[in-house]
């Protein structure tokens, strides 16, 4: 048996994704209050910052943008990873 706490190509990382993928399709009232956006945030930040410094500035908020993004992804696998690891092992302790 593999140890499902290893981050791997596997059916629980595909499962992230898809869900990943369809649930910013279905943002109730209450997810749309604190969803964080991110472009209308960027766009009023170069809105008001001197035109030579807005190419700098972009690049820095695309680095917080991606760095934000791999920060939650991790902890986001990491918690559905252990969450579904401690639930296997819960039910094989039944078994045993």
């Amino acid at each position: 048996m593999s140890n499902f706490r290893e981050v791997n190509d596997d059916i629980l990382r595909d499962w992230l994704s898809f869900r990943e993928e369809t649930i910013f399709g279905r943002l109730t009232k209450e997810d749309k209050k604190h969803h964080i956006y991110f472009d209308e945030i960027c766009e009023n930040i170069l809105k008001n910052i001197p035109k030579q410094n807005q190419k700098f500035v972009k690049k820095q908020l695309d680095k917080l943008d991606k760095n934000y993004m791999d920060y939650l992804c991790y902890w986001n696998e990491k918690y559905y990873r252990n969450g579904f690891c401690d639930g296997v092992n819960l039910l094989i302790g039944c078994i045993e």
